[in-house]
């Protein structure tokens, strides 16, 4: 008899892996037993947790990924966007598939440079040039222009 194993890698995101697997691990593990699964185990790494599972029939996989707790289950994963892969084969150093680690911040996280803002326009009063003198009388004549 052969196995069909199939593995569930959970990278950590907004909470860890490990508090996932807590939340969600026993009713994974319960909907695998109780349709069709022969074998599971659970592997706790670094960058989260991977969860195998071994299946007989060609279709106990398809079966088992339709069960409304699975499918809540994976809905829940830390990080919804990279934090979920589900591929054939076990995980880990057991086969040629090597688990995939999260990918690091683009950036490293940094900021984005500041942009210095325009000043604003101000509009004032101001002389203007020259001073028109007439004899001894001194008119200054006053009009608006951008400072």
């Amino acid at each position: 008899m052969s196995l069909d194993w199939w593995s569930i890698e959970v990278h950590d995101g907004e909470f860890s892996a490990e508090q996932w697997r807590r939340s969600h691990g026993e009713a994974l593990v319960e909907a695998a037993v109780t349709n069709v699964a022969r074998d599971w185990a659970w592997h706790v790494l670094p960058w989260g947790v991977v969860l195998e599972l071994a299946f007989d029939a060609e279709g106990g996989w398809e079966q088992f990924r339709r069960l409304p707790a699975v499918r809540a289950a994976l809905d829940a994963v830390p990080d919804p966007v990279n934090g979920l892969v589900v591929y054939p084969g076990r995980g880990g150093g057991s086969s040629a598939r090597v688990p995939r680690r999260p990918k690091p911040p683009l950036g490293a996280g940094a900021a984005p440079l500041p942009v210095e803002p325009e000043p604003p326009l101000r509009a004032g009063l101001s002389a203007a040039e020259p001073p028109v003198t007439e004899g001894t009388l001194t008119a200054r004549v006053y009009g608006y222009r951008a400072v």
